[in-house]
């Protein structure tokens, strides 16, 4: 890298940084839906090219502080991060009492917008192998897109024992009260167990285009098996979580 182009990199960095602490001050001009200042403005107020700010202004939009719309510049977004409280919402006494396990999430529950369930699918090898299904064994997928406010948060695909839940509320989109942890229960295989497995990357572009994210904008790829009291996994759900959307919060005893 030249000096020149270490300078330029500094600059840009210099001015997302500033730019991200007032809107961590909430200062006026920097408050959730307010506009922040154009590229023009932030290119004579810091003497730097246009392209520079441009620059800075797309860093702010990859982590999710702010977006872009072609002719209305850049705004702070007003949707507050979901703090998603990871144990408390899997306890039995929420699902089980016909909670939602959103409930938990605070007292804010995305809508689901887009829902399919299939049955008798082939799942990937992956999946197979956790729900230890056998050659020929085939899986019921419930796939959703979670939006909050109108904005699409978290993609989720959960695959279940084609055997163990056909011709229960399972297969139909709305599972009733409790959601599929209380139907499980009903159907003799309350969940007793949970094993989460969280990592970071870059969407696909199919993700990106259905959280409405930038692909450089990376996700929070959340796995999530559930078992029950004979420890036979009955549930693996597959969540694609928009980094900006999301805060994991997990509090438990010493």
């Amino acid at each position: 890298m030249t000096d020149e182009a270490r300078q330029q990199r500094t600059k840009v960095q210099q001015i997302a940084d500033d730019l991200k602490a007032a809107i961590e001050r909430g200062e006026d001009g920097f408050r959730p839906g307010e506009r922040l200042p154009g590229e023009n403005a932030l290119a004579s107020q810091y003497g730097v090219a246009s392209l520079t700010a441009r620059r800075a202004l797309k860093l702010l939009s990859t982590e999710g502080l702010v977006e872009s719309k072609k002719g209305a510049g850049a705004r702070v977004l007003s949707v507050q991060p979901i703090r998603r409280r990871g144990i408390p919402r899997l306890a039995s006494e929420q699902w089980g009492s016909g909670k939602s396990i959103w409930a938990a999430d605070d007292h804010r529950a995305p809508d689901v917008d887009q829902i399919s369930v299939q049955e008798n699918t082939t799942p990937p090898e992956h999946i197979r192998n956790v729900l230890a299904l056998a050659s020929g064994e085939q899986a019921c997928v419930r796939s959703r897109r979670y939006v909050m406010e109108g904005r699409p948060v978290m993609l989720a695909a959960s695959y279940l024992p084609q055997e163990l839940v056909a011709g229960s509320p399972i297969v139909q989109a709305d599972t009733g009260p409790g959601g599929i942890y209380a139907r499980l229960s009903d159907l003799g295989h309350a969940p007793t167990r949970f094993r989460e497995e969280i990592r970071v990357r870059l969407p696909t572009s199919e993700e990106a285009a259905r959280l409405s994210i930038p692909t450089d904008r990376a996700v929070i790829k959340l796995a999530r098996t559930a078992f029950d009291a004979a420890g036979r996994a009955v549930e693996v759900n597959e969540m694609t979580l928009d980094t900006a959307a999301y805060v994991l919060d997990y509090e438990f005893d010493a």
